[in-house]
């Protein structure tokens, strides 16, 4: 982002504003509440009562780095989520339709007796345009479906899971039976309840990424539970790591020369007055064996 040449400087609340200019031009284009997020910890009165002032020698290029490195770190978590998502969807669909069929999510059956999958057929047909006054809002290969077939009622899954949320698709494995869950989640080298969580904390993280929400210095509350491999690494849950521990064992599996734990590494390094306990981060992360290639 281009920004205006220098002019003068000041300090608010003992904040130190190199350039007045700069400073406005990022209160106008980034936003004065966005920013606020990253100059709390960088405040006295950080979550506490009274007024807002800053630590000593606090800058607003400190604040502004901060947001620098977590727009880039977002950018980074969907990179990696987009192909493990895609990963996830083509083996739910494959083996789900080598065990039932290609219709398979259409049966109750095959999910656990409290899932609501009425409900989730709704869901489906929103999602997909099945009603025809949804047609216009069907993709190219829904479109076909229909003009081409009458029966069944729905496109195959492989059809099905391309338009779903990952949210609903992580959803719907999360109730499959145990039995249906076993092979995929074996594939990841994961237990199915234990898959399940992990796909429902993905799918979140995704969210946060997708719109815009700060995953720097934030407490998750959507949590994976900890494989059994990587208990070491998972203690605490709440926090960024974990999702990144996460990211880095499924894209192990799916994506087997990604460099993204390298290209993390990088980031921090580039960033070095990002904290890395404001992300979960223990002394000596990259020795451990989860981000060994």
């Amino acid at each position: 982002m281009s920004t205006p040449r220098s002019r003068c400087s000041s300090n608010v609340g003992g904040l130190v504003v190199a350039d007045d200019e700069v400073a406005r031009h990022y209160l106008r284009f980034v936003g004065y509440y966005r920013l606020a997020g990253y100059a709390l910890p960088l405040q006295v009165t950080y979550n506490a009562n009274g007024l807002h002032r800053f630590l000593d020698g606090t800058t607003f290029d400190d604040m502004l780095d901060l947001y620098v490195f977590d727009r880039k770190l977002r950018l980074a978590v969907m990179d990696a989520v987009e192909r493990i998502e895609v990963a996830v969807r083509a083996l739910l669909s494959q083996t789900m339709s080598e065990l039932h069929g290609p219709h398979w999510f259409m049966a109750a059956a095959h999910f656990v007796p409290s899932f609501r999958h009425t409900q989730f057929i709704s869901r489906v047909k929103d999602d997909i345009g099945h009603d025809s006054a949804r047609a216009a809002m069907r993709q190219i290969f829904i479109k076909h479906y229909y003009d081409k077939y009458g029966e069944p009622e729905l496109p195959p899954s492989w059809m099905v899971l391309e338009t779903l949320s990952f949210g609903t698709v992580s959803h719907a494995f999360k109730n499959l039976t145990r039995q249906n869950q076993k092979p995929i989640a074996k594939a990841f080298g994961l237990d199915g309840a234990v898959f399940g969580s992990w796909l429902h904390a993905l799918s979140y993280v995704r969210n946060l990424a997708a719109h815009h929400q700060r995953l720097w210095n934030r407490v998750y509350t959507i949590k994976p539970v900890a494989a059994r491999h990587l208990a070491d690494d998972l203690q605490d849950t709440t926090r960024f790591y974990a999702q990144a521990i996460m990211i880095a064992a499924l894209l192990r599996v799916v994506a087997p020369g990604s460099r993204w734990g390298e290209r993390l590494a990088d980031l921090l390094a580039r960033h070095p007055r990002v904290r890395l306990d404001r992300l979960g981060f223990p002394d000596g992360w990259q020795q451990r064996a989860v981000w060994q290639r």
